[in-house]
């Protein structure tokens, strides 16, 4: 799929949101894109995911395990392990920090992919990285369906992203007199977690 592609198919779920919003980051923004718009249709899911798949292939190869970070990674990351006929497994936030809970392994010599939603500052993958740390498996690189850092984000491992979508963000003391006008919403999910941005 073509950037554009991949973008109208966000559009048309009504996934690309105008207005001011807090990024899971912390960081402040005129655009927000509510993937789970996205993932409520299957079909779309299966198409973005599955074109996802196969950049991945073709830049990893084979793939057993697939990890992502709850919450937004979670569908994406079945789906594309689905795809890639791979196990998906997640970690989760307990007491703050990301995890494998739930009897989730990955056994020595198996070929590990992190799968992300969007990736922004790639602060959620790098920390997804470091909960994987003590396992035996072999990280290959990362995936996400859309890198709104266009390749600036630091992730920690090679970046596989299905669609670049640069969209200016701002620390919360430096916002354009446009975006400060606007009263700010937190749409994202690591509030919920219990993380403070």
């Amino acid at each position: 799929m073509t950037r554009d592609e991949v973008l109208a198919v966000f559009r048309e779920a009504g996934a690309l949101l105008e207005g001011h919003f807090i990024l899971s980051s912390g960081r402040r923004s005129s655009v927000f894109i509510q993937k789970f718009r996205v993932f409520e249709d299957p079909a779309r899911t299966e198409k973005v995911c599955r074109a996802l798949a196969d950049k991945v292939k073709t830049r990893f190869g084979k793939i057993d395990v697939v990890v992502a970070p709850a919450v937004g990674g979670i569908v994406p990351g079945y789906e594309i392990a689905r795809a890639l006929g791979a196990r998906s497994i997640f970690v989760e936030r307990e007491d703050g920090a990301f995890q494998l809970r739930r009897g989730f392994e990955i056994a020595a010599g198996e070929r590990v992919l992190v799968v992300e939603d969007i990736v922004t500052t790639g602060l959620s993958v790098r920390e997804c990285l470091n909960s994987l740390a003590d396992q035996p498996g072999n990280i290959l690189g990362v995936a996400c369906l859309i890198d709104r850092s266009a390749g600036k984000a630091d992730v920690g491992a090679p970046l596989v992203a299905l669609c670049e979508f640069a969209v200016p963000d701002y620390a919360p003391n430096e916002l354009p007199p446009e975006l400060a006008a606007l009263p700010p919403t937190k749409p994202g999910s690591r509030g919920i977690q219990g993380v403070k941005p």
